[in-house]
């Protein structure tokens, strides 16, 4: 499934009610005076008061509060879960040669092309700039998705490129990954301003861009590649955006690419929700009590 956009520290909470009762108390005084009437008692004042708990705290015993007429006992409340901390990801060394094609056909890895159509096996998310649109690009081998920009005057024509494969072998993730820099070191003059390993969203990833002469002209390119895995099922998916390098700075192809890149997202499908359960029939209404059931006819 392809889309194209336009786009801890659990606090518990808990009430402390402490009551307080302000009693007034009249004296009787010796005098030749009459006496004054008592002024009225007033009623005792509930005043509740919000505590914070940190998660890591540890509860200091309390003394037992005094017990109120009425009041409803305290409910105990559960504490929450420990979270476990995710694991590191694993540092990987690229690779120094050798290409993706070049690895996998090494390790006996079929790379099988996908295309866009009745694709569900991933969710992958290509934002769509403003201006841009959905083309059909046969200078793409194996296209999966090409948008571009056709309104644009550039002389080069910004666009933005993806290719999925399904990896039938087995391999290791992380080896494989390694290799996610070599095709792009091998264009012509190119020269390099931001390169990354890691993980993206989940998944094994290289990040890789700079610039590079294709023909005559100088092109700015932007390329992530990911392994991503379904069930028992890996893909190699890859993103290639690209624009001229003429007008880097002021051209708004460069602003579309920075969304592209920002925006795109490869992820494995939510699980369907499962069925509501069905709603069991009404049981038979009972027969009517008095009236004789009819067996058959006697001869």
């Amino acid at each position: 499934m392809i889309e194209l956009a336009g786009r801890w520290r659990v606090l518990a909470a808990g009430t402390a009610i402490g009551i307080s009762g302000v009693v007034g108390f009249a004296g009787q005084t010796a005098s030749a005076e009459p006496l004054l009437p008592a002024p009225s008692v007033p009623g005792p004042v509930t005043v509740t008061q919000t505590v914070t708990v940190a998660p890591a705290a540890v509860p200091a015993a309390a003394p037992a509060a005094p017990a109120v007429p009425g009041a409803a006992p305290a409910v105990p409340v559960a504490a929450a879960p420990a979270v476990a901390a995710p694991a590191p990801v694993a540092q990987i060394t690229p690779a120094a040669s050798g290409t993706f094609a070049e690895f996998f056909k090494s390790k006996g890895v079929k790379m099988e092309p996908q295309v866009s159509h009745n694709f569900k096996a991933l969710s992958i998310v290509l934002p769509l700039p403003s201006g841009w649109t959905n083309v059909p690009d046969p200078n793409v081998p194996d296209a999966f998705a090409v948008i571009a920009d056709r309104s644009s005057r550039d002389l080069y024509t910004p666009n933005a490129q993806v290719v999925v494969y399904k990896l039938v072998g087995d391999f290791d993730p992380a080896e494989a990954i390694s290799h996610g820099f070599v095709d792009t070191q091998q264009l012509q003059n190119w020269r390099a301003t931001d390169m990354s390993m890691g993980d993206f969203n989940g998944f094994p990833s290289a990040f890789i861009e700079g610039s590079y002469m294709s023909g005559s002209q100088m092109l700015n390119t932007s390329r992530r590649h990911i392994l991503a895995t379904a069930g028992p099922d890996r893909y190699l998916v890859s993103l290639s955006v690209n624009s001229s390098a003429a007008n880097q700075g002021v051209s708004a192809a460069a602003d579309a690419a920075d969304a592209i890149v920002s925006g795109f997202k490869v992820s494995a499908p939510a699980p369907a929700a499962a069925p509501p359960p069905a709603t069991p029939a009404a049981p038979a209404p009972a027969p009517a009590p008095g009236l004789p059931q009819l067996l058959g006819l006697q001869r």
